[in-house]
């Protein structure tokens, strides 16, 4: 699709995006500006693949909004109440806080050392957050029609969900640590939403993505939907932010938690803030939390009167073998020794590169250095290496003077000139893996359009010959990385600085020759394997 898309774009009079979104379905236009957010993560949990995944594509999206003039939010954080924290902190002897603030760093650090450039943290323990959950809790409470009230229920609660449990949930033996609990309650009626819900899911098909997420939510929408239990009583568990209106009971922990999508951007408290950023353009999310952001938040926003997210995407897990990653079975992949190991941006590019967003991919080392020596040793790395090598040893180390083009550089040229429109509608329509891709057919192309022209040989009978060719392959390196600067920020500008080219953009033909090409080592050295 790439050489023929590149063709069709250069000749296009539409500007790019109406091009775009003519071939495309595109989950979120083009604007001035872009809200991103991620999970909050759960501070008890260490960090691992599945967190550094979904904040590094966070990540890649607001570098790729940037690099189109986009104004860009990007929050993240950590979900720090509940009886689980409690019960760590118990069993530790420290305050509930003091363990909280203990664990928080974790995360914080791991974004730093993955380069990842989020525009605010926030831990549900703030006061900036616990002030708008109480403002929320008793907006919806004081609604004349009475969205919560108070009812005792007995039922099955699963401490390791921090939720109660149906009959039918119960008799699946997929919760673990269940016990009955008969207790005087709060409750939200998310019922008299349900009808509204499934509406607003079928008519606004980019809401939840992909789509047979959308199906799944529908299929559950089926049944009658209970009323949500939002809070619980200080006798049983005291860490949460408490009621305004009752104050022996403090809020559910998903009921604040969810709120931190309002919280950050200034609801209640800031409302120019509020208004230029909400509502979120995109709320990226794991799969298994997805019941909970479509269903329990949009519920809770048609409550406030508020827009739903514009789109709710839910990717797949990562995988060892055929079994989801699990701290109880050991399979966890820590993301620091891969970063410590073999480096930043080979962590984030494999990433990017291997799960098709909304399927399941594995995560194996091997999977890890066949994809690493294949794409960016081979590829990428040898083309830097090509490109240097020749210039240093032919042409002083200077970016040559381009030379009329044959068909073989027109060629080149016309993919280049379509490749950044590609790469942006790819990335528009969430296939992060194919725009990577097209930027490595880039990057394929040019070095067997070396090994065929043979500038080596070129240089010793036709010197402008090889020139030409030199100057069309360092070109395209630079435009290659680019592309690929929000996936590896800072190996791309590496490339960029050897080639002088720092500050460029992403338009063909803006490497100037004459400039001077730095040394440097190897970029991406190969992983040598033993054979067992």
């Amino acid at each position: 699709m790439g050489y023929r898309l590149a063709c069709e774009l250069s000749h296009q009079t539409k500007t790019t995006f109406e091009f775009l979104s003519s071939i495309f379905y595109l989950p979120f236009k083009p604007m001035n500006k872009f809200f991103i957010t991620t999970p909050i993560y759960y501070v008890n949990d260490v960090p691992h693949i599945g967190h550094a995944y979904t904040t590094i594509l966070a990540d890649v999206l607001t570098r790729f909004h940037r690099a189109a003039g986009d104004e860009v939010f990007f929050i993240t954080g950590v979900d720090e109440h509940g009886q689980k924290v409690l019960q760590a902190a118990q069993k530790r002897g420290v305050f509930p806080q003091q363990h909280c603030d203990e664990l928080a760093p974790r995360f914080e650090n791991l974004w730093k050392k993955l380069n990842i450039g989020n525009d605010d943290f926030i831990r549900t323990t703030e006061a900036r957050h616990t002030k708008v959950v109480q403002t929320v809790l008793q907006q919806i409470y004081d609604k004349k029609d009475g969205d919560i009230y108070v009812d005792e229920y007995e039922g099955w609660y699963s401490v390791a969900e921090e939720r109660f449990i149906t009959e039918t949930e119960m008799a699946s033996g997929q919760f673990r640590d269940v016990k009955q609990i008969k207790e005087r309650n709060y409750f939200f009626k998310m019922s008299r939403y349900q009808k509204k819900l499934i509406e607003y899911i079928e008519s606004h098909s980019e809401f939840i993505q992909p789509l047979h997420r959308a199906n799944e939510i529908l299929g559950f929408l089926k049944q009658p939907l209970g009323d949500l239990c939002i809070s619980r009583p200080k006798s049983r568990m005291s860490w949460g932010i408490e009621l305004p209106f009752d104050k022996e009971y403090v809020t559910y922990v998903w009921f604040d938690a969810l709120v931190n999508y309002i919280s950050v951007p200034g609801y209640s408290v800031d409302q120019k803030k509020f208004d230029k950023w909400w509502p979120a353009d995109l709320h990226l999310i794991g799969k298994d939390i997805l019941t909970t952001h479509s269903v329990y938040w949009t519920t809770m926003l048609f409550s406030l009167g508020l827009e739903l997210p514009k789109t709710i995407f839910a990717h797949g897990w990562w995988l060892t073998g055929d079994t989801k990653m699990s701290k109880s079975l050991g399979n966890v992949i820590n993301p620091m020794d891969f970063i410590e190991k073999y480096g930043v941006d080979a962590v984030r590019y494999f990433l990017m590169r291997e799960m098709v967003l909304g399927a399941d991919a594995n995560f194996t080392e091997d999977a890890f250095i066949k994809r690493y020596n294949s794409d960016l040793a081979n590829d990428f790395g040898n083309l830097l290496n090509r490109v240097s090598g020749l210039l240093g040893k032919n042409h002083g180390g200077l970016v040559p003077t381009p030379g009329a083009m044959t068909p073989a550089e027109e060629e080149i040229v016309l993919f280049g000139r379509g490749l950044s429109v590609n790469v942006h509608g790819l990335v528009a329509a969430l296939k992060i893996h194919e725009a990577i891709d097209e930027t490595l057919n880039l990057v394929r192309l040019v070095n067997k359009y070396l090994e065929s022209q043979a500038p080596w040989k070129l240089a010793k009978t036709d010197l402008p010959s090889a020139s030409r060719v030199l100057y069309v392959a360092a070109e395209a390196l630079r435009l290659s990385a680019a592309l690929l600067k929000p996936v590896m920020p800072s190996k791309t500008q590496t490339v960029l600085d050897i080639l002088g080219a720092g500050n460029s953009g992403l338009t063909w033909g803006e490497l100037k020759p004459g400039t001077k090409l730095q040394t440097h080592e190897a970029l991406f050295p190969r992983i040598e394997v033993e054979k067992k």
